[in-house]
């Protein structure tokens, strides 16, 4: 969308007036983002659907309505301002007076800013291949790096409780916890602010900012105040995971996304964290598109003196109106969603139960089969091959059930002469229920050997089994929430994120001295038991779980 080219500009003059007006000849018949493409963007940006992408944004009609109320009152500010009359509150009919006018002039098209054509090369997409190249890599290497330091140093915990002459076993497994914490709570203030801001300054603050903190770490002279660095960093350390999905949905196209992502999650291990932060500095660039626009935007407000102009991807909202939202409505879905609290407190539980294994591998590998501190770090390697396992599981089999049981709902619907109900978010659950059952299988099998002191690699390989069900309730889950809440998917992600990382922190204080009580056996027997109960929650949200979300729909959030 643009204006009509400006009379008084030949039509090869590189003007402010034509960098607004050029598009309508360019995009004369441009492709309009459909709200399913609109809403999968949002998910890997990671906000929800009615904040603006480089594709636009999904608003229903009560927000469609808050946002022409938003842009016909800035409309009667600049004409009083420019017309230089007395400030007045308009009444409800201005408002809906001055909607239907900017309703009017939105439809021609008239001081909209968007892209210079298709070869723009300001929009990210048009970025060089060597530029997006960087900063994907630079992305990536930082997303490997920060979460890394959240378990990095457990083999050497016991090294460092001498140090600090510290017998407390809760502050041994808090030290390792805290960290994600940080990941808890730093998402909630990165989001908005760097949908207000832009990704670049929140990658090159949090850069420093982390960097800052692991050195404080490295310095810290007791184990609290070495407890609140790691909080602080984790804090920090979260802005890729913030950020990392959105900026490589920024620089790349859907169809060729999958290698890239592909990049970001395997995270390239190239050297330490300041030649990140560093090669940040001087490379990266801005990709979120509505931040560019609205930079753009001001600049040609500047140059041509219209204070109507305004940018395409402005749904109109101010900075506090972005910031309370992102915070609140996580909470309010949380509050309001039976499925998003359900779900949420099912995946803090599996991703405790696999902090606690985190904080008490030292302690089990080293006392009962002599493993040393160096080498104590490769009981590590069961989980990671489970958990590699099963995210392969889930990427194979995933769109093949969900394709599989749509067509068998269609058939049964059609055999009784009903409508189809398409694709539902609780296909997505199947999965879950074998991978879920492997979690207390191997708890069990890692809480006896390892008390009876079983060959070392046993224990480790049940682990395996542990990781297989934990990437499975993971992956189900996540992507159930995305399909079931489509515009909020993001909010109801961040509440789950939320929930995740306190029990992901919290539990495994409580590991050391339950295997001092019960031993590894009943310990481990302990936690299996636990995750038996929820067993029957997927077979219940396969079978409810559409009733419950019509039940307690979610709106005017």
């Amino acid at each position: 969308m643009a204006s009509a080219p400006a009379a008084s500009a030949p039509a090869d003059i590189d003007t402010p007036e034509t960098h607004v007006a050029q598009n309508n000849d360019i995009h004369a018949k441009p492709h309009i983002p459909t709200d399913l493409e609109k809403e999968t963007l949002a998910v890997y940006e990671g906000h929800d659907a009615d904040i603006p992408s480089n594709a636009g944004y999904v608003l229903d009609e009560r927000a469609e309505l808050k946002r022409k109320q938003s842009f016909s009152s800035k409309h009667k500010v600049g004409s009083r301002k420019s017309e230089d009359k007395p400030d007045h509150n308009g009444s409800k009919e201005d408002i809906e007076k001055n909607s239907s006018e900017i309703s009017a002039e939105e439809s021609e098209d008239s001081n909209i800013v968007w892209w210079d054509g298709p070869d723009d090369t300001q929009n990210p997409l048009n970025f060089s291949h060597l530029l997006k190249s960087t900063n994907i890599a630079l992305v990536s290497a930082i997303c490997f790096v920060t979460p890394l330091a959240s378990s990095m140093f457990t083999p050497g915990v016991p090294l460092l409780m001498a140090e600090f002459k510290s017998t407390n076993v809760v502050l041994a497994s808090f030290v390792v916890s805290v960290y994600i914490l940080g990941f808890a709570f730093g998402p909630l203030v990165l989001a908005p602010l760097s949908e207000i801001y832009g990704r670049l300054p929140i990658y090159h603050i949090c850069n420093a900012g982390f960097l800052a903190f692991t050195i404080a770490c490295a310095l810290a002279t007791n184990l609290n105040i070495l407890i609140g660095f790691r909080f602080l960093a984790g804090i920090f350390g979260s802005a890729p995971l913030v950020n990392g999905g959105g900026t490589i949905a920024d620089l790349v196209v859907q169809e060729k996304r999958g290698r890239a992502m592909s990049a970001f999650v395997l995270g390239p291990m190239v050297g330490p964290i300041r030649c990140f932060a560093i090669l940040s500095l001087i490379f990266m660039r801005e990709t979120y598109a509505p931040v560019i626009l609205a930079k753009k935007t001001a600049r040609l407000q500047k140059e041509t003196g219209n204070q109507d102009l305004r940018s395409k991807l402005d749904v109109g909202l101010s900075p506090k109106d972005f910031f309370i939202r992102s915070i609140i409505r996580p909470a309010k879905m949380l509050i309001l969603s039976p499925i998003v609290l359900i779900t949420s407190i099912y995946v803090g539980l599996v991703y405790g139960y696999l902090y606690l294994l985190f904080t008490t591998f030292t302690v089990v590998f080293e006392g009962n089969y002599g493993f040393s501190a160096g080498s104590v770090g490769l009981t590590f390697v069961g989980i990671g091959i489970g958990s590699m396992a099963g995210l392969i599981f889930f990427a194979i089999s995933s769109d093949y059930i969900l394709k599989k049981k749509t067509e068998e709902a269609d058939a049964i619907a059609e055999a009784a002469g009903e409508q189809s109900g398409g694709m539902k978010p609780e296909y997505r659950l199947p999965m879950m229920i074998p991978g879920s059952a492997l979690i207390p299988a191997g708890l069990f099998i890692y809480g006896w050997t390892a008390q009876y002191k079983v060959h070392w690699i046993v224990p480790i390989l049940s682990t395996a089994l542990i990781g297989i069900g934990n990437l499975s309730v993971f992956m189900c889950i996540s992507t159930y929430l995305v399909d079931a809440f489509t515009v909020y998917a993001a909010s109801a992600l961040a509440a789950n994120t939320v929930i995740r990382s306190l029990m992901g922190a919290l539990l495994p204080l409580a590991g050391q001295k339950m295997y001092l009580t019960l031993g590894l056996g009943w310990g481990n027997s302990l936690l299996a038991f636990v995750a038996i109960v929820f067993l029957p929650m997927s077979w219940a949200l396969l079978k409810w779980g559409e009733q419950i979300r019509k039940r307690f729909e979610l709106k005017n959030l």
